[in-house]
């Protein structure tokens, strides 16, 4: 019997070097869309010189890749930045493989709706009282960085729901900047991603100090936990006393590497995403308008959000949902075939390199009307569905679906809410700030807010 032939349509879409390289290293973000949208249909090959990566962004093209043969393509190895990736961290659910899965299965539990349905009121109260914090600049005119207070608030927020309060909000504000930098650092290897790991690159030793410096807060935590079991349900306490696929007691890298995943996950996409909203708003003053006119209604001045009045604010998720379209904090998502295959018809090797980008699919012109143009009404209840499902993946898909897009959902609008309920802002400097490409999308410039009451509570 003759074995069927791979079906070839095609081959891909060639990039030149001599064009598309001067152009990334200008405007990485716009030449991708450029080229995205002069070949639609297609997987574009980037002549990078000694590399050539597919980048796949056709939104069935995507589901082929992390859905329906996810099992050829790997984030192990050497592809891109998972090499880096994983010293910081290590083999939790930024890992692959039988590691990853593992630790899938223990924080899993911790993210489930039913889950973070039974924090959002001790959610909601540690956000208020992050942001009663922000009284005194208010008052005294002092500007606040909107990236280090949406930390804060963020930290507070994460730490008391899980981690049992049992790390000093500073310290988590320490790791959130560590992940900054560890973020920033990688962004070298992402554009060289044909170095070997051996090769010194720029941000290798911030890299390998801000690991320290999140092993140095961490690990401490980690022996006091595995040595006195103080029976708590935070995820620390659970951490503590797990066990691995053998019934053994989790040894303390394993727990530190699903700590840092954690932290990660609960933390890395709100912060990311939140500060684009403020430069955002002031550049549309309709959007600002509506956003701030639903949650005057619905928030009270001075209310700690329930989990009825998080139902009600409808456009404050629209605003959400638009903005991780926009300003999605995973922009890229690298993967490595591992046998040969066909995406869309043209083949794709062993070993070759795959770029998904989300923020590249989510502006595609020929998905979505008027693409650049920041509109919350297209996630609007009665609007038309999509035309593919992974047209829109800001959390990614398949099994590698980030786990904490639920808690984004809900933590998300309960900081903007809050906020925004007492306070109104101007930016200290006018305009949207550039994209800063990192492992995620961050603004490159500062977002220095002056902050001025809203409305305070009444008086007893």
């Amino acid at each position: 019997m003759t074995e069927p032939s791979i079906p070839t349509r095609r081959d891909p879409y060639v990039a030149g070097l001599r064009r598309v390289l001067p152009a990334l290293l200008r405007d990485p973000l716009g030449t991708l869309v450029g080229l995205a949208d002069a070949s639609p249909g297609q997987v574009v090959r980037l002549n990078l010189g000694t590399i050539r990566p597919y980048l796949v962004v056709e939104p069935a093209h995507v589901q082929h890749v992390l859905r329906d043969n996810a099992a050829n393509y790997t984030r192990a190895g050497d592809s891109m930045m998972w090499k880096s990736v994983k010293k910081l961290g290590g083999d939790g659910i930024l890992a692959e493989g039988p590691q990853w899965e593992a630790s899938r299965r223990r924080l899993q539990p911790h993210f489930t709706a039913k889950r973070i349905d039974a924090v959002v009121d001790g959610l909601s109260q540690a956000i208020s009282d992050a942001v009663d914090e922000l009284n005194v600049p208010a008052r005294t005119g002092e500007p606040v960085d909107a990236a280090s207070e949406i930390s804060r608030i963020i930290c507070q927020a994460v730490i008391g729901v899980f981690f049992g309060n049992k790390i000093p909000v500073t310290d988590g504000v320490r790791i959130v900047t560590e992940q900054d930098t560890v973020a920033t650092a990688l962004r070298f290897r992402l554009l060289t991603p044909f170095l070997p790991d051996a090769v010194p690159m720029p941000g290798d030793r911030a890299l390998r100090r801000a690991v320290q410096n999140i092993d140095d807060i961490l690990l401490p935590l980690v022996r006091a936990e595995r040595a006195h079991d103080d029976g708590g349900d935070d995820i620390v306490a659970s951490l503590g006393r797990g066990r691995d696929e053998h019934g053994h007691k989790l040894d303390e890298q394993r727990v530190r590497d699903d700590l840092v995943s954690i932290f990660v996950t609960a933390t890395e996409t709100t912060y990311t995403v939140l500060t684009w909203l403020f430069p955002l708003l002031e550049q549309l003053p309709d959007v600002a308008e509506r956003l701030y006119a639903e949650i005057d209604r619905v928030v009270g001045p001075g209310d700690v959000i329930n989990r009825e009045q998080l139902g009600e604010l409808r456009y404050t998720r629209m605003v959400l949902d638009e903005l991780v379209r926009a300003y999605p904090s995973g922009w890229l998502v690298p993967r490595t075939a591992i046998a040969d295959d066909v995406i869309g018809g043209t083949r794709v090797k062993a070993g070759g390199t795959i770029v998904l980008s989300p923020y590249v699919t989510q502006r595609l012109a020929r998905f979505w009307d008027r693409p650049a143009v920041f509109d919350p009404e297209r996630f609007a209840p009665d609007a038309p569905r999509r035309a593919h499902r992974y047209a829109y993946y800001p959390f990614g898909g398949g099994a590698h679906q980030c786990i904490g897009q639920y808690f984004f959902q809900v933590e998300a609008p309960l900081i903007v809410a809050t906020l925004l309920s007492r306070f109104r802002y101007r930016l200290c400097t006018p305009g949207m700030p550039s994209p800063r490409l990192a492992a995620s999308l961050r603004p490159r410039e500062r977002v220095p807010l002056l902050l001025t009451p809203h409305r305070q509570p009444a008086l007893a």
